[in-house]
């Protein structure tokens, strides 16, 4: 015999249910608002004696909803047949219905403030016990067997680099087009319109270039590494590389780190020439100036030492990247929104430790001189 569903009949003063309340029934009842009909203050009856079935699902959504009904500040009476009064005896002593969570106070601004220095401590105790796993495995991968995946390096130095390469030197071009014209448009009024050569020439060669450099492989190459290493996280690929006695740290993170130490300084290079570039096509138009007065300008004010630390930075900065990357990629739960936050997470996280330590370069090369 096919039971009824179940059925609620609201009258004055009381609710008649009907029907079978089990819990492959009362989906559709759960949802339903109950208590609006009623009045604060007034007396509710709640009427099951017509329920021709009830399991404990049943019975543990009538006392909710009159458990609910009193808190809201309404008197009510519940009508059961004997039998189904056993089972909501049941349901009570088990302690399986409780009241609904209290809402919880909105948290200081100190105390969020502190559990968010408190997240981010913890972050960047993780990333500096990942650097300190990443270099042991480097030197014991350095002493033991030569375990050099080329093929993995070069596809990474493809990607990271030669696709990289368009988008790094156009941006280059134009930002010392822009350089050269607030130049030219600063010093020409005073008739020093030479020392455009010496403003593009330092700021590009020392640190935008290198700077924007790596901001362009940390957007690219840093979000593709989390995204990549996640998404093997997910499918449980790190797992069987434990499994089989690899290390992830040998086997994905030091190629990508291997290959971007390659590729950075190339890019910077390539930057530095098409800013270069690009500040002389202003100088030829704005200034008049030729392009071998211009080189040779930059060639005497611009000091070695000023191209070899914007070059020299790119290496630090294709550790952090890589190293960044890989670590949120290692994070990634088992979930696909976890690789689209992790992904997010190492590009912001690189691009910030990126600039700082351009700034802290900038402060130790001030004190030495340099």
């Amino acid at each position: 015999m096919v039971l009824p569903g179940p059925r609620i009949r609201v009258e004055s003063g009381a609710m008649r249910c009907s029907g079978s309340w089990t819990v492959d029934r009362i989906e559709r009842v759960e949802r339903l608002p109950l208590g609006l009909a009623w009045r604060v203050g007034s007396a509710v009856v709640l009427d099951a004696s017509a329920v021709v079935a009830m399991d404990m699902a049943g019975a543990w959504l009538l006392h909710r909803t009159a458990r609910g009904l009193e808190r809201s500040g309404r008197t009510v009476t519940l009508r059961l047949r004997p039998e189904h009064e056993a089972i909501l005896r049941i349901v009570t002593s088990s302690g399986v219905v409780a009241g609904p969570p209290r809402a919880r106070d909105r948290p200081r601004v100190l105390s969020a403030v502190g559990r968010r220095a408190w997240i981010s401590a913890r972050e960047l105790g993780g990333l500096v016990s990942f650097f300190g796993e990443m270099g042991v495995t480097a030197a014991r991968a350095r002493t033991g067997p030569l375990r050099v995946r080329w093929r993995q390096v070069l596809q990474h130095v493809q990607t990271a680099g030669f696709e990289a390469l368009p988008t790094a030197a156009l941006l280059s071009f134009f930002i010392g087009v822009v350089l050269a014209y607030q130049g030219s448009a600063l010093f020409r009024p005073s008739g020093a319109g030479i020392l455009v050569a010496d403003l593009v020439g330092l700021a590009m060669l020392r640190e935008l270039s290198p700077l924007v450099t790596a901001i362009i492989v940390a957007g690219r190459s840093g979000s593709a590494y989390a995204a990549q290493i996640g998404a093997m996280k997910m499918t449980g690929e790190i797992d069987s590389l434990r499994a089989v006695g690899l290390s992830p740290i040998e086997v994905l993170v030091l190629p990508r780190i291997a290959a971007l130490l390659v590729v950075l300084p190339l890019l910077t290079v390539a930057a530095d020439v098409l800013g270069v570039a690009g500040a002389m096509v202003v100088a030829r138009a704005e200034l008049a100036m030729g392009s071998g007065e211009f080189l040779g300008r930059v060639a005497r004010e611009i000091r070695a030492s000023d191209y070899l630390l914007g070059v020299c930075k790119a290496p630090v900065f294709a550790v952090i990247i890589a190293a960044v990357g890989c670590y949120q990629g290692l994070q990634v739960a088992d979930d696909a929104e976890s690789v689209g936050r992790r992904t997010t997470v190492a590009v912001v996280q690189s691009m910030f430790l990126v600039v700082v330590a351009d700034g802290f370069v900038l402060v130790v090369s001030r004190l030495f001189g340099i």
